[in-house]
């Protein structure tokens, strides 16, 4: 009988983009983008047993996609045959973050997964090595993995760690599943911002996706529009979460209170920090 160890849960937490400009279409048929991104609530919750018998096995199930098309499957695949290792692993997901809602829940779950078998294997690949490796999951990833704040340029995968405010928010995500390939494809998306310089301040700045998104997805208008009855809302992503900052947990709570029931909505604070450190730090 293969020699099981006890779950280890590693945390994988939402990202929020700040704002999203996009530069310009490049050959290869994706966006170059600039955005800032940062950490939240809701959190996935990845459990990792090992075995030693090599499998790597996907004991949770997400509709639609066969285990070897998980990305949580693919990460540990991947970080697997890059360290050569002979052990394999167990992944259980505990899902709390919407799927399309731009937050970055399939992204951050196999970031968790390289972190977390990146120490469990023993594999000692460096933190650049890692986030390469992620990068060809989703560009995405490599924020997840670095788990600090930054500002993201190329296709979000060039990353430079930065230090941005920490508001709290009102985030609200409708029953819609935002396709981000349709939006990038669509030909009223604005593809020619100007790019800005680099800095903590995030004044002025937008969401160059919001207007196709918005049109294609009523949902999502509906609740922007809501939302904006608070402030000034953003999409996070291509959507269809969008979000209004307060200054405290208390101003956001008050909104969330008239907000329609079973609606999926979260007061959380913006961090610079993931809990994905943290959990580095403990292990």
């Amino acid at each position: 009988m293969d020699r099981l160890t006890e779950y280890r849960r590693v945390p994988a937490p939402a990202k929020v983009n700040r704002f999203l400009h996009v530069l310009g279409r490049r050959p290869d048929g994706y966006h170059d983008l600039q955005t800032a991104f940062q950490f939240t609530q809701p959190s996935d919750f990845i459990d990792l047993r090992m075995r030693d018998d090599g499998s790597i096995r996907r004991t949770s199930s997400l509709p639609g996609v066969p285990p070897e098309r998980d990305l949580v499957v693919r990460a540990a695949s991947l970080l697997q045959q890059y360290s050569n290792v002979a052990v394999g692993c167990d992944i259980h997901v505990d899902k709390a973050i919407p799927t399309g809602a731009g937050l970055g829940g399939g992204s951050s779950d196999a970031a968790s997964v390289l972190v977390a078998l990146n120490r469990l294997w023993h594999c000692g690949v460096e933190l650049d090595a890692l986030a390469q490796l992620g990068l060809q999951l989703g560009s995405d990833v490599p924020v997840f993995i670095r788990g600090h704040a930054a500002w993201g340029e190329g296709v979000g995968e060039r990353l430079v760690a930065m230090e941005f405010d920490c508001p709290w928010v009102l985030l609200a995500v409708p029953d819609v599943n935002v396709s981000t390939a349709t939006i990038f494809r669509d030909s009223l998306l604005t593809t020619h911002s100007p790019p800005i310089k680099m800095c903590g301040s995030l004044r002025g700045t937008g969401n160059d996706c919001e207007q196709v998104t918005l049109l294609r997805y009523p949902a999502v208008r509906s609740l922007f529009d809501r939302l904006s009855e608070f402030g000034q809302a953003r999409m996070s992503g291509t959507g269809g979460s969008v979000f209004v900052c307060f200054e405290t947990a208390e101003a956001a709570e008050q909104a969330k209170r008239t907000l329609p029931p079973g609606l999926s909505c979260w007061v959380c604070q913006l961090v610079n920090r993931s809990p994905l450190l943290e959990w580095q730090e403990r292990h």
